[in-house]
């Protein structure tokens, strides 16, 4: 239910998820190129990485709790100021790689339920005809800042004391949760975790049930939206000559700029075309660009490309997971985040596998292989699952229009 407190602008309430972001650049990026810099080999920073990554998949077993006995506020913020402190042992801790480890998978499960606290909770305080709008701002603020701290974090983690470095980055990975006291909390439902979790497993059979959220889950699932180099270019600046300061600043603006543009694109794209085409259609192009890059020299200027052009179409894409997680949340959902984080959970899925093909395909062939595998992968799935929706009886991609037109289709008694 609503909050009779007005709620503030959209893109307020979108970038309090800023939080996610910041840990993301630092804990993905930042580290992982310190690790790299004090001679950890490329395979245990790989495995460090994969591990931090793992709560994508397994944090969602824990979405039912995010719905009972605490307000979702209560929960974002609990979160958000585990995952600051998780993030300060991290910095402390690059000598010890087990204690490293353990920190960042910690610390990424913290930011995970935040994030996801924050999305079922938005869900229910925004406009219907803001979801759109909501979605890429909720996703610039884990792209545009995670470029903040990829430049900020580096240039601490080298420059000052452990200490300082670690107390100021802790502090930056916080700061964007003071947001939440300037948005509406809808009171907490006072049922036990254990009735949350069995009424999730009730829902969770309800939606799969729905063709429309079976598609939506095959997006989800398959690399078409992954863009999984992403988490790999931070470690392959010396595979294009790049300095680790030069690494650093393109890895920062190459998520700002293009996550800001992305973001920005995404509404304009969406109002004319179906959501599940345009998610399609971006993968293609994503792939294809990919492919470009294989033509050009290994130079310092085509990991600044590559990075520039993979986050951009990284950001569109991840807009419209959000915005797709969004509409089929709805309004005043009881379990709106353990609905999200179900649903957030599924798109991880490929980043792994497809960073786990990456680095196969890196061993046998250096960058170029790595990246005509994840292009072409990406490209004959898009296509195949293009030409799949296109057999469907029905409109298989009006799933996708924009929420308000959806609503408005549907019959009444749905």
């Amino acid at each position: 239910m609503k909050s009779d407190r007005t709620a503030p602008p959209t893109w307020l309430m979108g970038i309090s998820n800023s939080s996610f972001g910041l840990y993301g650049g630092l804990a993905f990026f930042a580290i992982p190129q310190m690790l790299a810099a004090h001679h950890v080999s490329e395979a245990r920073i790989a495995g460090i990485t994969a591990a931090a990554l793992s709560p994508n998949f397994w944090a969602v077993v824990f979405g039912p709790m995010l719905d009972v006995r605490f307000s979702r506020r209560w929960y974002a913020t609990l979160f958000a100021a585990l995952e600051s402190l998780l993030a300060v042992i991290a910095v402390l801790n690059l000598g010890h790689l087990v204690v490293l480890e353990i920190a960042l998978v910690t610390g990424s499960a913290a930011a995970i339920l935040s994030t996801t606290a924050l999305g079922g909770w938005l869900s229910t305080v925004n406009r219907k005809e803001d979801e759109n709008k909501l979605s890429a701002w909720f996703n610039f603020a884990s792209i545009g800042p995670m470029g903040l701290s990829m430049v900020v974090g580096g240039e601490l983690l080298r420059n000052l004391p452990s200490w300082l470095a670690a107390g100021l980055l802790g502090a930056m990975v916080f700061l964007p949760a003071t947001i939440f006291l300037f948005i509406p909390a809808p009171g907490p439902d006072r049922r036990l975790a254990g009735e949350s979790f069995g009424q999730f497993s009730r829902e969770i059979l309800l939606l799969l049930r729905r063709r429309e959220v079976l598609v939506t889950l095959l997006l989800f699932l398959t690399p078409c939206g992954s863009f999984a180099l992403t988490n790999m270019l931070g470690g392959l600046g010396s595979d294009f000559s790049a300095s680790p300061r030069m690494v650093s600043l393109a890895g920062g603006v190459g998520a700002v700029v293009p996550g800001v543009l992305g973001c920005l694109l995404f509404p304009l794209l969406a109002k004319r075309m179906p959501l599940r085409l345009l998610y399609l259609a971006n993968g293609t192009l994503g792939g294809l660009f990919t492919l470009s890059l294989l033509a050009l020299p290994h130079a310092p200027w085509t990991f600044a490309l590559a990075l520039l052009g993979q986050f951009l179409f990284q950001a569109i894409s991840y807009t419209g997971t959000v915005a797709l997680s969004f509409e089929a949340i709805g309004q005043n959902n009881p379990l709106a985040a353990t609905t999200f984080t179900f649903l957030i959970a599924a798109t991880n899925v490929p980043v792994a596998y497809m960073l786990y093909l990456d680095g196969r395909a890196y061993s046998f062939g250096g960058v170029r292989g790595s990246f005509a595998a994840d292009a072409l992968i990406s490209i004959v799935v898009c296509v195949l699952i293009g030409w799949f929706l296109s057999r469907l009886p029905g409109e298989a991609f009006g799933a996708g229009l924009p929420a308000v037109d959806r609503l408005q289709a549907l019959p009444q008694d749905e």
